[in-house]
């Protein structure tokens, strides 16, 4: 109850009763008052005041942008969003170079401020990686690692081109099928779309949606795969970047063969950080007494599990790529990781079971590779991907990637390794070999990377702060294991959270310590 709702005591010349009745009617009015500043959703029940922009995006039709209307109602899909959430669709051209040709419908999902209305910043769009992943889905899933930012922002997200319900890229065995099944079935499935799903184009997405959200500025918050729409975003548009938040960032500077090279790498340095930490901490460890004993015993375990699989239950199995997959999955978790992968590789080397690990996997929200997908994930990874990599390589390349990748991880190499085949054969040519990420003019945009992340290595984060442009890019490093920072690091939570309400940026080289500090 506010200071205004308190109880203050009463003179003598009020009655005990009428004290009593006072306490009441004061307990009443401040119960209404309290109900009617917010709704059952624990928003602001004022009136609220939708923003309008003025700057609407450049060679669209008037009815894509000042004549569209964002209709916003209950959401009725996925089940975690019909309470407390809205959801609408942006009309939006197939082709931006014929913008008054075939328009596809994109498909948003809003969690409103719940603070002051006069306090509202605006709107934060959240992009949460992959490429693949349905923001749709994501918001309600995710919304707790960012309630603090609710207060100032409505948070948005959306499904990308080619996810969930915004055009779906469909690759399997029938048109109806989420599953994957290579190039050809992508072709079949999908061909007239797969040109237009590429990260150019859902950038600018970003930019109608931006205007139809009433921002003259872009916020955006973007993490991993979502560091790259955002950085391609500023690219095009630096005159509408307005706080940019770039966390766990893909590297702008290397091709897609690279980026597989780097990753591997990274995932094996993370897994020898934990093989140190569990034998100098846990007993009996079970990758034995430190990095080099880990890989001797993972490859003695790879063996016994190409000859026969361990049983993970449910009628699943586990071979070695699966284990190497499920391991990269603890890994992401950073150090609150360790403790559960070491009880799991415990099961699994001294006993052959391999239920703790793959159900810890499958909790920690990584689909089961085996299993038919319960979305398009995988198709639209594949096909956003390509039609961002224009890396075509024939065979004497593909053998020659292949053995680099395998090399460069004894743990993870052989698991990593077929990923170079990626885009062979794609019907479709690729935008191009990198991203062009310079946004010279933007303002200032924060980029967040882990020196121990095992996913996207911090050295791309260094060079997309540097990508970016002179006074643009601006990096805070966290000294952190595992893929994602925010919110798990305080310090780098708090320097965000106030950039994003102030727009002031941290000092340069601003450091977050964390577990590797």
């Amino acid at each position: 109850m506010s200071d205004a709702h308190r109880i203050r005591s009463h003179g003598p010349g009020l009655s005990i009763g009428a004290r009593i009745i006072a306490v009441v009617v004061l307990v009443v009015f401040g119960a209404v008052g309290a109900w009617l500043q917010r709704d059952a959703s624990g928003r602001s029940a004022e009136p609220r005041t939708e923003f309008t922009a003025k700057n609407p995006p450049a060679g669209l039709p008037p009815a894509l942008t000042t004549g569209q209307h964002l209709h916003w109602s209950r959401c009725t899909s996925p089940p975690t969003a019909r309470t407390g959430y809205d959801c609408a669709v942006m009309k939006a051209p197939l082709d931006y170079r014929k913008p008054d040709g075939r328009t596809i419908d994109v498909a948003l999902i809003r969690r409103k401020a719940t603070g002051p209305n006069s306090r509202r910043i605006g709107s934060l769009v959240f992009n949460f990686g992959g490429p693949g992943v349905s923001g749709v889905s994501g918001l309600p899933d995710f919304l707790n690692q960012y309630m603090p930012l609710l207060d100032r922002y409505d948070l948005v997200s959306f499904d990308p081109r080619g996810v969930g319900a915004t055009i779906p890229v469909r690759c399997g065995k029938t048109a109806a099928d989420t599953g994957y099944e290579g190039a050809d079935a992508c072709a079949e499935h999908s061909g007239a779309l797969l040109p237009y799903v590429g990260t150019s184009h859902t950038a600018r997405d970003l930019d109608l949606m931006r205007y139809l959200l009433g921002d003259e500025r872009l916020h955006y918050f973007g993490v991993s795969y979502g560091t790259a729409l955002g950085a391609v975003y500023a690219h095009l548009y630096p005159s509408h970047v307005g706080r940019l938040v770039l966390e766990a960032s893909v590297d702008p500077t290397e091709d897609l063969d690279e980026e597989k090279l780097s990753q591997v790498k990274a995932v094996q340095a993370a897994f020898d950080r934990f093989a140190a930490h569990c034998a100098a901490r846990i007993r009996n460890c079970p990758t034995g007494d430190g990095p080099e004993e880990a890989a001797r015993r993972m490859a003695r375990l790879a063996d016994r599990l190409e000859k026969k699989p361990a049983p993970a239950g449910g009628g699943r199995n586990l071979d070695a790529d699966a284990v190497a997959h499920a391991i990269s999955d603890h890994l992401r978790l950073g150090t609150d990781g360790w403790p559960p992968l070491a009880k799991a590789l415990t099961a699994l080397i001294d006993h052959n079971d391999g239920r703790p690990l793959s159900k810890g996997a499958d909790d920690i929200g990584s689909a089961d590779r085996a299993a038919p997908p319960r979305d398009n994930s995988r198709a639209a990874q594949t096909a956003i991907t390509c039609a961002d990599s224009s890396l075509r390589p024939g065979f004497a390349r593909l053998d020659r990637d292949e053995a680099r990748v395998e090399a460069a991880s004894p743990v993870f190499g052989a698991a990593w390794s077929g990923v170079v085949y990626l885009c062979y054969g794609w019907p479709f040519d690729g935008e191009r070999v990198t991203p062009q990420v310079n946004a010279e003019g933007a303002a200032p945009v924060l980029v967040v990377g882990g020196t121990g992340d095992p996913i996207t290595p911090y050295s791309g984060a260094r060079h997309m702060a540097h990508a970016l442009g002179d006074g643009v890019g601006v990096l805070l490093t966290a000294e952190e294991e595992g893929h994602g920072t925010y919110p798990q690091n305080r310090c780098v939570t708090e320097t965000v959270d106030t950039y994003l309400n102030t727009g002031h940026t941290p000092a340069p080289g601003k450091v977050c310590r964390g577990d590797m500090s």
